[in-house]
């Protein structure tokens, strides 16, 4: 069992840690007991430790800093805990528990093993389930669930979807024939002596678990509905069941109703819809060219292995939550692609990519494997780490989030570190950057923010190194800390520190290619625009790291740069220090509907040049 002073030292080097729960310890109660279910229910996690008798505050870099306060009776809390673990719970628990002295006070460590499977979820007996369990995410205890359930119980129950369950209002005639014969088609390409080929239409689909008997009736079931059925079906019995693709003009989305985006939408079922999906992103894809070995002409590839794409959207249809009445988005950015699905992961986002896999959906996913549409069980996620990887490209990031209930898989669309980035980089740090290191930063740049998750996927370390290495970035002036815990992330910042260490350089560059000289503010916009020095009186308003302006302030300020140039919303977020889509949501949006703003092309809100202005400004 590891000590209370290791438990400490790890907290205070970290922004969050998935196995360790500092708590004050005046009385076991309510938290106390669900961070010690928490820690006996999550899969692979191996339990965690709790430490009683600590205190914390922020402090004014935004750390969270621990130390020992005590235990006013560590003999009583032992046994408190000790009681309540054996008499309150379906399982009874028993947890090491270890009282120390730190600076003269006492802790008390208590370590609380992960339970066997066959005995999850453990929760508390009054409660019941699902809401009496807890599992460990991130840095946090969650309240299960039902399909939190399914993952506790692993192997021990059968392998049986919410999407296996009959459709009430659905019928045979639901079927679509023309998904029925591409299944058909695929299948026969896998594997033309499938057994499954030789069954009739109803035969065949319930052996894939698309059609089930339910009250002496054959009824298409959700993932049959879902793979084949007539598009006028889903409409009537799913209407927000559909893909959207979304094509945004430069970096950042932008939530704002006067703009519009180019989009489609399809409303198939997924056998048609999966691969007019793809085609849509793979034709709109930056192509490379490639000449194969023993061939004499070269051919045309895009960027990003068409693998890697078709593993996205598998991954997306498979997991997504059918009960979740919201569309599975693919969004298409001048510099990345997303894949947003509703449903949070089943698998702890520190394990994706490992053998091993809860589906929500297994039988959709089975058909999908069948038609090598889809990767085998835990194996999608690497080989679009690998493809990306041999490809020259930066990893995939993924992000689970239980509060909105979605997932996202995001992939870049072009080769990390480039030429033009070194050259940022050094403008930015010189030569004092690790690889891993100049990676964060790329990807702040990229993306608007970086986290540990984020880090841990394109760096490949743990949970304290990433936390260790975005904190260095932070201390350099290089990026900013934002929120706090499981919500800590962290953006890109100007310092004026780092272009005071290299004079030479004679500039900083910023998020998205701008740059800020010495002796007078100066953008630049992927190098088409250069405006006039930023006069004095404007740049000794300007808010310096760590700032924080009121909105009336701020709102104050922002007119005034207006009122000297008409700024785009990457300029003002750059000169003000702000989040991009912060900016917009909370201030420019505002101030375009008061009156206080307007578009510089309001004939074309969605205008790629689109600037802000004051009204009446030529």
């Amino acid at each position: 069992m590891r000590t209370a002073q290791d438990l400490l030292a790890e907290l205070n080097a970290s922004d969050e840690s998935p196995r360790i729960e500092a708590k004050r310890g005046r009385e076991v109660g309510k938290s106390i007991m669900e961070t010690v279910i928490a820690f006996a229910n999550e899969p692979g996690l191996g339990g965690g430790y709790l430490l009683l008798g600590a205190e914390w505050k922020i402090d004014a870099r935004g750390d969270t800093q621990y130390w020992a306060e005590g235990v006013p009776d560590p003999d009583k809390a032992q046994r408190d805990l000790a009681t309540q673990c054996a008499s309150m719970l379906n399982v009874a628990l028993r947890p090491e528990m270890a009282a120390e002295r730190i600076d003269g006070k006492t802790v008390v460590v208590v370590f609380v093993p992960e339970a066997d499977t066959s005995h999850k979820p453990v929760y508390l007996q009054a409660t019941g389930l699902p809401k009496g369990a807890f599992r460990r995410i991130g840095s946090t205890d969650q309240r299960c669930v039902d399909e939190d359930l399914w993952v506790l119980r692993g192997a021990s129950q059968p392998q049986f979807g919410p999407d296996m369950a009959p459709v009430a209002d659905a019928r045979m005639g639901d079927f679509d024939p023309q998904a029925i014969a591409e299944y058909r088609r695929l299948r026969a390409l896998v594997n033309p002596q499938a057994e499954e080929l030789a069954y009739s239409n109803d035969e065949m689909l319930e052996a894939l678990c698309a059609a089930r008997h339910f009250g002496g009736e054959l009824k298409p079931t959700l993932a049959g509905l879902v793979l084949f059925g007539k598009q006028i079906a889903l409409r009537r019995l799913f209407p927000a069941l559909r893909i959207d693709y979304v094509r945004v003009v430069g970096t950042q989305w932008v939530d704002n109703p006067d703009q519009r985006f180019a989009s489609v939408d399809i409303r198939k079922p997924l056998m048609l819809a999966l691969p007019q999906a793809e085609a849509s992103v793979v034709d709109e894809l930056p192509k490379g060219f490639r000449l194969p070995e023993g061939e004499l002409q070269s051919r045309q590839q895009p960027m990003l292995p068409r693998k890697v794409i078709r593993e996205a959207l598998a991954n997306a249809v498979m997991h997504r939550s059918y009960q979740d009445h919201s569309p599975t988005q693919i969004v298409r950015f001048s510099n990345r692609l997303e894949v947003i699905n509703p449903g949070f992961s089943l698998k702890d986002m520190g394990s994706l990519g490992t053998p091993g896999s809860r589906l929500r959906n297994p039988a959709i996913a089975a058909v999908l494997h069948e038609i090598n549409w889809a990767e085998t069980k835990g194996s999608g996620i690497r080989t679009m780490r690998r493809l990306a990887d041999d490809a020259g490209l930066p990893l995939p990031d993924f992000a689970s989030d239980r509060q909105k209930n979605e997932f996202k898989v995001t992939l870049f669309l072009h080769h990390l570190l480039t030429e033009e980035d070194y050259a940022w980089l050094r403008a930015l740090a010189g030569d004092t950057l690790s690889a891993d290191e100049a990676k964060a930063l790329i990807y702040a740049r990229e993306t608007g923010v970086v986290d540990n998750t984020a880090c841990r996927d394109f760096s490949g370390l743990d949970t304290l190194q990433a936390s260790g290495l975005l904190r260095r970035l932070r201390d350099r002036g290089l990026l900013e800390k934002q929120g706090a815990g499981s919500r800590t992330h962290y953006t890109l910042v100007l310092s004026a520190e780092a272009v005071s260490r290299n004079p030479e350089q004679g500039s900083l560059p910023l998020e998205g290619g701008n740059q800020v000289p010495e002796g007078g503010k100066r953008l630049i916009e992927g190098g088409k625009r250069d405006l006039p020095p930023l006069p004095s009186e404007l740049t000794s308003k300007l808010p310096v790291p760590g700032q924080r302006m009121s909105e009336t302030a701020l709102r104050r300020l922002i007119r005034d740069l207006c009122n000297w140039q008409p700024l785009r919303g990457e300029e003002l977020a750059t000169l003000l220090r702000k989040d991009l889509k912060y900016l917009r949501n909370k201030h420019l949006s505002a101030m375009v509907r008061a009156g206080e703003l307007v578009f510089q092309y309001p004939e074309s809100p969605n205008h790629a040049l689109q600037a802000y202005k004051p009204p009446g400004k030529a």
